[in-house]
């Protein structure tokens, strides 16, 4: 399942900052149609995704209804990406 999508970069602010973007509700929900194909536990889904030139692996955290997409600082520095930016996802889920 390939997916594109635009969204704002989030910070959770936990013991350490986290960054996240949130899939839209569209794709959340065809995630959710093939979800018990691709978690591998707890509700996470592995994904392939690609923000510019920066492609990466990582894997959805379920959160309310939909699903976050994790943002290590080795996706984020390289373009200077930061909390309230706008970005566009490319991503595959590992089915």
């Amino acid at each position: 399942m390939e997916l594109v999508f635009t969204g704002r970069v989030i910070e959770w602010r936990g013991p350490a900052p986290y960054y996240f973007v949130q899939v839209p509700d569209h794709e959340s929900a065809d995630i959710r149609e093939v979800a018990a194909m691709a978690t591998y536990g707890w509700g996470v889904i592995p994904v392939e995704a690609r923000i510019g030139e920066v492609a990466f692996e990582t894997s959805l955290f379920p959160k309310d209804g939909g699903y976050l997409l994790p943002l290590k600082k080795a996706v984020r520095a390289p373009q200077g990406l930061g909390a309230g930016d706008e970005v566009t996802v490319g991503m595959t889920v590992r089915l």
